[in-house]
């Protein structure tokens, strides 16, 4: 009997190609396996995290607080807080005794009520850039309703300073007031009734020159009041320039050169014909009455033929329009009592005429005199008369 062959003990060795496909199987299953943990460990840790965050809570935030204005640390830096005025400026007082709130300016225009203390026994001797000018009172120093407020970071300090009643009588100072009308192109003037009123422009601009050139002081009209009453110095150089009626001569001709000299100037306006506004940072408008620059039955002006209340009445029409009382231009010089009278009830501090002189301490307030210039006047004949 046939037997078949044996079989062999030992299974036939893998070809080289099998054993390749396999090696490649095994690392494709490695990194897969590698793969798997690593996302098993990141969503693990994840878990343990976002539960940590859950039993702990969000943390508290600060809600973000608003801008604080900044507390002011001075009056002067309150005053500011108070406008939105870019041009403000807080002016500050200094001085020995003196105790005053600090006021708002506006820069680029002219300072305006600036005060004037007073104490018993003392002549105030006005404000200055420093306190070094104030216990000097240098006069090129001194700060007033003549000077254009200018300010650094929008505040100022300025220094006042005193002196005594017999200092400033020592001074001896008389105020020139200068009384312009209209003006004229022509040197040989207008060939007409009112000739004389015509300042040759030549004349007017050589007038001004000397007078910004020689620094003179330009003193406002609460300042004459008070200087008047003998408590506020003013220096002995000094002058007010005024003109009678706002004529078209005046705007046109003159205004410029007070302008250019940076010259405090008083224009007298009749407001029944000038309504306007200033024409110059550098003039400043008071009152020539309203309809009082008439004649009368008797061919004197209004203010000498109407009652105290008419006169009071026209004045206040003509405040109302002006903003501004202070002084008036008495039309054609004429007054008396009774304008006098009507003046007071309108509320007006001084009244000016056309009588010749000065300015000095206890002058009479509604009977201020003045320097009439007339056509012809010279620089000669200005220096005549006021230095």
């Amino acid at each position: 009997m046939a037997f078949p062959p044996p079989t062999p003990s030992r299974r036939p060795r893998p070809s080289r190609a099998v054993l390749r496909r396999r090696r490649i199987l095994v690392a494709v299953v490695a990194v897969l396996a590698l793969a798997l943990i690593a996302t098993l460990v990141v969503i693990g840790v994840r878990a343990l995290t976002g539960a940590a965050e859950t039993k702990a809570g969000p943390e508290p935030t600060t809600p973000a607080s608003p801008s604080a204005t900044p507390t002011p640390s001075s009056p002067a830096e309150a005053l500011l807080a108070g406008t939105k005025d870019p041009n403000a400026c807080a002016v500050s007082f200094e001085g020995d005794g003196i105790s005053l709130d600090p006021m708002l300016q506006t820069q680029g225009a002219l300072y305006t009520g600036l005060p004037i203390p007073a104490r018993p026994g003392s002549v105030f001797a006005g404000w200055y850039a420093t306190a070094a000018d104030a216990a000097a009172f240098t006069p090129t120093a001194r700060i007033n309703g003549s000077k254009l407020a200018a300010c650094t970071d929008r505040q100022i300090t300025l220094h006042g300073s005193w002196m005594t009643p017999q200092q400033n009588a020592a001074a001896g100072t008389k105020v020139p007031i200068l009384m312009y009308h209209q003006f004229t192109t022509k040197p040989e003037g207008e060939d007409n009734w009112l000739r004389g009123n015509y300042a040759y422009i030549g004349d007017f601009e050589a007038h001004m020159k000397h007078i910004a050139d020689g620094k003179f002081y330009l003193p406002t009209w609460d300042e004459l009041n008070a200087f008047i009453d003998g408590t506020l110095y003013i220096p002995p150089k000094s002058v007010i320039i005024t003109d009678d009626d706002a004529d078209q001569t005046w705007l046109d001709l003159a205004v410029p050169v007070v302008t250019k000299n940076q010259l405090l100037t008083t224009s007298f306006v009749i407001t029944n014909v000038r309504q306007a506004p200033s024409p110059s940072p550098y003039v400043i408008q008071r009152s020539h009455t309203d309809s009082m620059h008439e004649a009368g039955e008797n061919g004197k002006g209004r203010m000498v033929n109407w009652s105290a209340d008419q006169i009071a009445a026209d004045l206040e029409k003509s405040a109302s329009i002006l903003g501004a009382k202070e002084v008036v231009a008495y039309p054609y010089g004429h007054y008396n009592a009774t304008t006098k009278e009507g003046v007071t009830k309108a509320g007006f501090l001084m009244g000016r005429t056309i009588d010749w002189g000065y300015v000095t301490p206890g002058t009479d307030k509604l009977a201020l005199p003045v320097i009439r210039v007339n056509y012809g006047d010279t620089l000669d004949d200005l220096i005549s008369n006021i230095g």
